[in-house]
């Protein structure tokens, strides 16, 4: 059962107030954070002397007098895809070069300046359906959970959060795997089914809290939305504004307990959720099938590439960016590159600094 102290974490969502509810916390309420808050920026203060006889830099945009000399800062956003790459037959192709990639942005070619096929460690998020229909699903859902994160990489950070028509921390980022588990175990299967509001909230978390760059959620719910406070479109928007994790998601829409109407319009919600922002959707026919789909994930996440550019727009423009990736490679036929279909500017850029001395 739940205990009855619960500290909240409030997240601002467009206007929208929703809350991760930790739970078996200290007494006093913790701190809210900012949504989408990035780490202290980095900059680099190593002073680079003027060639001797030449002038100081004229103030203009982006230079400032600063003591005796002047100030040349420049803001510089890197955006960073991680792709996954299928052959016509749907097998994964990890033998691939950054030669052999192009990357667009609304039709523009941009150029890579950064290219890593590796087993990054990542942040997970685990939001895991906690409804009234559930019960009898969530043992084995559990195990496939727990299975999935044991195939991840030993570096991995995952937190856990159980939602019903409210989201709960059961779990905060760790990678103990027995704290894991125990967060899993808080089962209770009632009330409705706040997607929607969960994603946003976890997605926040993971803006605000991961340690590592490489973000997912890994959703599992066998219903469709009908509590929260945001639709579908709001959801997909909050995320890529937050250029945030790739959503994974496993829908468990077998049985009769939904009309054809209610499964269709959950499908639609899971597979717009994933391909949107690079992820996949499944839809297992009976509950055995949800350990070989999480297997599945995990071998997904830690066979991308991780490409990085910088946009040949200026981060000031604002509207929504849409990308397209390619790849080609003898030998390998037609290939399918999956990541997300676009993202909107931030404010976070990496600030560097240049100090030029007035002396």
């Amino acid at each position: 059962m739940r205990h009855c102290n619960k500290a909240t974490l409030a997240i601002l969502l467009a206007g929208t107030a929703l809350s991760l509810t930790a739970q078996n916390p200290p007494k006093q309420q913790a701190p809210s954070s900012t949504p989408g808050q990035a780490p202290p920026l980095t900059v680099d203060r190593d002073p680079v002397r003027a060639p001797e006889g030449t002038e100081p830099p004229t103030p203009g945009p982006g230079v400032e007098k600063e003591g005796k000399g002047y100030v040349l800062r420049t803001e510089v956003e890197e955006v960073s895809l991680n792709a996954t790459v299928l052959d016509s037959s749907g097998h994964i192709v990890e033998d691939l070069g950054k030669d052999n990639f192009q990357v667009f942005e609304d039709g523009i070619k941009q150029a890579v300046i950064s290219f890593q096929h590796t087993d990054l460690p990542v942040s997970i998020g685990m939001v895991v359906d906690n409804s009234g229909s559930m019960s009898k699903k969530r043992p084995a859902v559990n195990k496939s959970a727990m299975d999935l994160i044991e195939a991840s990489n030993k570096e991995d950070q995952a937190f856990v959060v159980n939602f019903s028509d409210e989201a709960f921390i059961d779990q905060d980022f760790t990678s103990d795997v027995g704290k894991l588990r125990e967060g899993l175990s808080h089962i209770e299967s009632r009330g409705g089914t706040a997607l929607y509001d969960a994603v946003v909230a976890s997605a926040d978390k993971l803006a605000a809290d991961a340690k590592r760059p490489k973000q997912v959620l890994v959703i599992i719910t066998d219903g469709e939305d009908n509590a929260s406070t945001l639709n579908l479109e709001q959801t997909i928007r909050r995320v890529q504004q937050l250029s945030g994790p790739e959503i994974y998601t496993i829908g468990l829409l077998f049985g009769d307990e939904m009309s054809r109407a209610e499964v269709r319009h959950a499908r639609r919600a899971l597979e717009m959720l994933s391909t949107e922002t690079g992820g996949i959707a499944f839809f297992p026919k009976s509950i055995e099938q949800v350990d070989q789909i999480a297997a599945e994930v995990a071998r997904d996440i830690r066979s991308q590439y991780t490409i990085g550019y910088h946009s040949t727009k200026p981060s000031s423009e604002p509207g929504f960016r849409r990308v397209n990736v390619e790849a080609e490679a003898s030998g390998h036929g037609k290939l399918n590159v999956r990541t997300r279909t676009g993202y909107f500017p931030v404010v976070r850029q990496n600030k560097r600094t240049v100090k030029v001395s007035g002396d």
